[in-house]
C-alpha cells in the first residue's frame, strides 16, 4: 500500500497529542500535590509559639524535597545510560561507599565526638564525602557503562561485588573502633532528616539545582540516548561524552544527598516507576514528574510517621521496605518473560 493510499488513522496525530496532553496534566499535577503536602507539613497543627516551630519544620521540609529531588532524578538518569529500569546507583553499591567513607574519617579522627557530628566536623565531613564519592562514582560509572558493553547480569554482579567489598572493609574498621566512636558512627548508618546544618542544606541545595538545570537542558539529547548505542549515535549524539557527562551528574546528585542525609536505597526506584506509569519515559516529563512524586512520597511519608507512628520506626526503613518489594516484584516479573 502506497503512502498516498494508507489509511488516515495511521498518520493522525491526535493520539500523540492527547498522551501528551494528559503527561503535561499529570506533571502539572504532581508539582501541585509537592507544594500542597509541602505546605500541610509545615502549617499543620501550629503551636501558640509557632516561630521556633516553623523554623525547624521548613529547614525539615527544605532537606526531604532537596533530597526527594537529587535521589529521583539520579535515578531516571542512571536508569537512562544503563536502559533498564531496575537498576538505581543504591543497587550498584555506591550507598556503601558513604558508610565506608564515613568510617574512615570516624577511624582517622578518634574518640573526638564534635569533630564528627559537631557544626565544622559535619561540614568537613561533608566535604570529604562527597569529593570522595563524585570521584570514585565517575571512575567506577565510566569503567561500567563507557566502555565496552556489559551484560546487565555483569553488571548487577559488578554492583554486589563492589557493594559487598565496601562493606566487607567498613565491618573490619567498624571492628576496630572503641564503643564511643562506634556510637557516634552509628547515626550515619539510617537516613535522617532531623539535625541538618543550615550551611551545609543550602550549598548541597546549590550543587543540586545547577546539576539538574545542566540535565535539564539534555533532556531532548536523553530521549535519543535512551534509544540506544546506535541510534544515538546515527542521530548525531556523541555517546561517550553525553554518557559520561550524565554519570558525572548522577554522582554529584547521589554524593550530596548520601553525603547530607544518608543512604536510602530503594526510593528512587520507587518514584521512578511511579513517573513511568502517570508520564511514560520521555525526560521533559519523567524527570520533573519523578522529583514532584519524590517530594509527595517523602514529605508525606515523614508526615504520617510523627502524626500517625510517633516515630515507631525510621523513615529510610519504610521507604526502603517498600523500594525493595517493587525491586523484588520487578525482577520477578522480567524473570518470567
Amino acid at each position: 500500500m502506497s503512502v498516498e493510499n494508507a489509511p488516515a488513522a495511521a498518520y493522525d496525530p491526535a493520539p500523540r497529542a492527547t498522551h501528551e496532553h494528559r503527561a503535561r496534566a499529570a506533571t502539572a499535577l504532581s508539582a501541585v500535590a509537592a507544594l500542597a503536602v509541602c505546605a500541610a507539613f509545615v502549617l499543620w497543627d501550629l503551636p501558640p509559639a509557632w516561630e521556633y516551630v516553623l523554623e525547624l519544620r521548613v529547614r525539615k521540609v527544605a532537606t526531604l524535597a532537596l533530597v526527594a529531588v537529587a535521589v529521583a532524578v539520579s535515578t531516571v538518569l542512571f536508569q537512562t545510560v544503563t536502559a533498564n529500569t531496575i537498576l538505581t546507583p543504591g543497587i550498584m553499591g555506591f550507598d556503601a561507599l558513604h558508610l565506608l567513607v564515613a568510617t574512615l574519617v570516624v577511624f582517622s579522627v578518634g574518640t573526638s565526638e564534635n569533630a564528627v557530628t559537631g557544626t565544622d566536623g559535619a561540614r568537613v565531613l561533608w566535604v570529604v564525602e562527597t569529593t570522595v564519592m563524585v570521584v570514585v562514582v565517575a571512575l567506577l560509572s565510566q569503567w561500567l557503562f563507557v566502555g565496552a558493553r556489559r551484560d546487565l547480569h555483569v553488571l548487577v554482579l559488578v554492583g554486589i561485588v563492589v557493594g559487598t567489598l565496601l562493606r566487607s572493609v567498613t565491618s573490619l574498621l567498624q571492628r576496630m573502633l572503641d564503643p564511643t566512636q562506634f556510637a557516634v558512627l552509628q547515626d550515619s548508618f539510617f537516613a535522617s532528616f532531623n539535625t541538618v546544618d543550615e550551611t551545609l542544606l543550602g550549598i548541597s541545595a546549590l550543587a543540586v539545582a545547577l546539576t539538574v538545570a545542566a540535565v535539564w537542558r539534555l533532556r531532548s539529547t536523553l530521549d535519543v540516548l535512551a534509544l540506544g548505542r546506535e541510534v544515538a549515535t546515527s542521530l548525531g549524539v556523541d555517546h561517550r561524552r553525553t554518557v559520561m557527562g550524565v554519570l558525572v551528574a548522577v554522582a554529584v546528585l547521589v554524593s550530596v544527598s548520601t553525603a547530607l542525609v544518608g543512604p536510602i536505597t530503594f526510593f528512587g526506584l520507587l518514584v521512578a516507576h511511579l513517573a513511568y506509569r502517570l508520564v511514560g519515559h520521555r525526560h521533559r516529563h519523567s524527570l520533573p514528574t519523578a522529583a514532584a512524586l519524590g517530594v509527595v512520597t517523602l514529605v508525606l511519608a515523614q508526615l504520617l510517621l510523627e502524626r500517625v507512628f510517633s516515630y515507631a520506626t525510621g523513615l529510610s526503613i519504610i521507604i526502603d521496605f517498600a523500594g525493595g518489594v517493587l525491586f523484588l516484584a520487578l525482577v520477578l516479573r522480567r524473570s518470567r518473560r
